[in-house]
């Protein structure tokens, strides 16, 4: 059975950090699903990274997923992959990785998401909530109005697939998120640039625990 993960950590490349240095630190205070996203390497120095960075990974039991690079998720045997509008069709990637592996794909609208919905992928990450420098090319900003009007679109159309918000999101949006209906979120910026991203990122897991078991109790 895959498990999609409430919180999903995607490693960014900053002045302070190593991406090596990002999961080690995420992975010890809890986080269990690292994405490994380096658009600015060569094949051959993208695998050699997330190659380590998987290890890494796995000694903590996280989830790894590699962003892109199909070919790469299925050489090093990684969980499964994330692919964007422009990356391989998800179709063809599910071809070469097998029906066990996890396949991830960006969402903007509910346009993007009744499309999608269509084809053998396992959860859709749908954003931007806000402007996010971890990201060159942002499409529209969603906001909070966005989630709610694109969730209930899905409950009309009956889409069940599981949605992670992605996209400048902090610790106080997450009550206000999930309870537009969201499966869980995606952060990378607000930890790496936090003065303890440690600590951050357990509040960040017991703040989604709180809002979860709340949200649980409340549809008894």
């Amino acid at each position: 059975m895959k498990v999609i993960a409430k919180l999903h950590y995607i490693t960014h490349p900053t002045s302070h950090l190593s991406t090596l240095e990002q999961v080690k630190m995420v992975t010890a205070a809890g986080v269990e699903w690292i994405q490994f996203r380096r658009k600015d390497l060569t094949d051959s120095a993208f695998r050699q990274e997330a190659s380590l960075s998987m290890n890494l990974a796995k000694a903590n039991k996280a989830t790894f997923i590699i962003n892109d690079r199909v070919f790469v998720a299925q050489e090093l045997e990684a969980d499964g992959v994330h692919l964007g509008n422009e990356d391989m069709n998800p179709m063809k990637a599910r071809e070469i990785l097998g029906d066990d592996k996890i396949i991830g794909c960006t969402a903007n609208t509910f346009d993007d998401i009744l499309r999608l919905s269509l084809l053998p992928i396992d959860y859709i990450g749908l954003g931007p909530y806000r402007h996010t420098p971890t990201k060159t090319k942002l499409s529209p900003i969603l906001g909070l109005s966005g989630y709610l009007d694109i969730l209930q679109k899905m409950a009309d159309h009956n889409i069940s697939i599981p949605i992670i918000a992605i996209g400048g999101i902090l610790l106080n949006d997450l009550t206000a998120l999930f309870n537009t209906g969201i499966h869980g979120i995606a952060l990378s910026g607000a930890i790496t640039s936090s003065d303890s991203p440690q600590t951050l990122c357990n509040n960040i897991l017991k703040e989604i625990e709180r809002t979860y078991d709340t949200n649980i109790k409340d549809c008894r």
